[in-house]
């Protein structure tokens, strides 16, 4: 029997038909498999990978050969999910043809099938060039982890007048772009309500209220592996960490004690 992908057009059709899209990020090939094998609609390879596999403080020292390493095996264990890349920092903010050329290798060498890249009416052109040489486009604005250092941290965005109606501005001018889908982070539930009912397109929330068409989290939060930090917007849904630990502290405890390998496992 032969599997269907989801592509962009599916992912739209979601929220013409009020129903929820489910977005998780992934960086390997088994974590990959698991979340096809359950069902996830969207898998992002998020350059988060640069805090929560590589441990950078941001996500501002990720590379394009990292993303690709990334995506690449990602693509590996998802038959189902339709797969978006980020687009790392500088990969697309210096010019054009850099940006058209970066999402370009995201696809052909990653095996993408859409790129995200952040910024709102200062990304819209960028948005264009891309969707016009036919690779989709997610977009990301309110809080843009690339732009951590112009926000002071890690901070809610839009909770004044003059925020909020920037980023209603901006998710308007993704939309006008071409991106098929655009990201609202750290923003105020109520102003994510009025940008999701404001744009055709599906909005993915992350911290940023239930009114979102979809919902995106990353998922060594989820699964309780990031012990560096825990946004409020995070649920953790298990205690892997915890099973991670035991079962190498078990390990530890038998090769000291001299009870494993047994005969049982031993040629």
């Amino acid at each position: 029997m032969t599997v269907k992908r989801k592509t962009v057009l599916d992912i739209l059709g979601m929220k013409q038909a009020s129903e929820k899209i489910t977005v998780l990020t992934a960086y390997d090939y088994p974590f990959a498999r698991m979340m096809d094998a359950e069902g996830i609609d969207v898998i992002l390879v998020g350059d988060s990978a640069g805090s929560v596999v590589a441990g950078y403080d941001t996500t501002l020292p990720v590379t394009m050969e990292e993303m690709l390493y990334h995506t690449r095996a990602v693509v590996r264990g998802a038959a189902q999910a339709l797969i978006v890349a980020d687009m790392p920092f500088l990969s697309y903010q210096v010019d054009l043809r850099d940006a058209r050329l970066n999402a370009g290798r995201l696809i052909k060498e990653g095996g993408a099938h859409a790129v995200k890249l952040e910024g709102g009416e200062n990304a819209a052109a960028t948005i264009r060039a891309i969707v016009d040489m036919d690779v989709p486009v997610m977009g990301h604005i309110g809080l843009t982890p690339q732009s951590i250092h112009r926000m002071g941290g890690y901070k809610v965005q839009g909770r004044g007048e003059a925020q909020a109606c920037q980023l209603l501005a901006d998710a308007r001018a993704v939309e006008e772009a071409g991106a098929f889908a655009v990201v609202l982070e750290g923003v105020p539930s109520e102003l994510a309500r009025q940008i999701t009912a404001a744009v055709t397109i599906p909005t993915i929330g992350i911290g940023a209220g239930v009114d979102c068409d979809g919902q995106v989290l990353v998922i060594h939060d989820i699964l309780g592996l990031c012990e560096k930090y825990s946004p409020k917007f995070v649920k953790k849904f298990a205690d892997v960490s915890g099973a991670i630990r035991g079962g190498i502290g078990d390990y530890i405890r038998e090769v000291k004690g001299g009870t494993f390998p047994d005969d049982e496992h031993s040629f």
